[in-house]
């Protein structure tokens, strides 16, 4: 992963209301999916000439175990369709969810897409937007923040990354189990995001507007932050639901 200091941590865009900006999350792209893959193939497609920029905010992947691990995942195609995208015109930023945190410099080279911190800060018309997967906001979900904390650590990385990659893909396959089993005990409420937190990372940030992935649940929450109006747009899923969210002409709009 990059380090900090090469990474676009405040994106200007003063002139976005000449340009369609589109953030999507939760992908999960996965073999087993190809209907997945190719809706993606032919969104891609439809991007080149109506966006200017794209952000993916985390989960394009159902797993990933490492970059040099692309081809055991059969991702190869994905990576593709995004280097393509790229050569054709359109910038293309990425940020890591909590399926897909091991994508690393070797991805973005291959792909041409840069590498986001999460969270990152852009300006849309001079309003300023904080980005991020959403599940660092899930705090009542203990079990899966303590989880987070191990695995986004440099040595639980390190060590992981060292395997050889068909035991990496067997480790990832269980943990992906044991993550199965585990909600069945979870209320959604417990998986969902906390208000609280929400409002405390925003409050951090000094922004009023705030978009994620992670929950699965596509909505635009409105409510108030310290007594100005706020927004929280949640982008929804792929494999069911296809959601965008575009930034056009100063304004946002919510598909699927």
């Amino acid at each position: 992963m990059p380090a900090p200091d090469e990474l676009e941590k405040n994106i200007t865009h003063d002139d976005a209301h000449t340009m369609t900006i589109a953030f999507i999350s939760d992908l999960h792209l996965d073999p087993v999916r190809p209907e997945s893959t190719q809706w993606f193939k032919e969104f891609m497609s439809h991007s080149i000439d109506r966006l200017s920029r794209l952000y993916i905010l985390g989960d394009l992947f159902e797993v990933w175990i490492g970059d040099d691990g692309r081809d055991t995942l059969g991702q190869g195609a994905v990576e593709n369709i995004i280097k393509a995208t790229v050569h054709a015109g359109l910038d293309i930023f990425f940020m890591h969810g909590n399926r897909d945190f091991l994508v690393g410099n070797d991805f973005a080279k291959r792909t041409g897409c840069k590498i986001l911190p999460d969270p990152t800060l852009i300006t849309l018309d001079s309003k300023q937007v904080l980005l991020t997967h959403g599940d660092a906001l899930c705090t009542d979900d203990i079990e899966h923040q303590t989880a987070r904390q191990e695995m986004l650590t440099a040595k639980w990385k390190m060590a992981f990354l060292n395997k050889p990659v068909n035991q990496r893909m067997d480790t990832a396959r269980s943990m992906r189990t044991q993550s199965e089993t585990s909600k069945k005990t979870k209320s959604m409420a417990m998986m969902d995001v906390n208000q609280q937190q929400v409002e405390k990372v925003m409050r951090e940030h000094g922004v009023l507007t705030m978009i994620h992935g992670h929950t699965h649940k596509p909505a635009v929450h409105e409510f108030s932050l310290d007594g100005a109006p706020a927004k929280r747009y949640v982008l929804g899923d792929w494999y069911t639901q296809k959601s965008v969210l575009y930034y056009d002409h100063g304004g946002f709009a919510l598909r699927g």
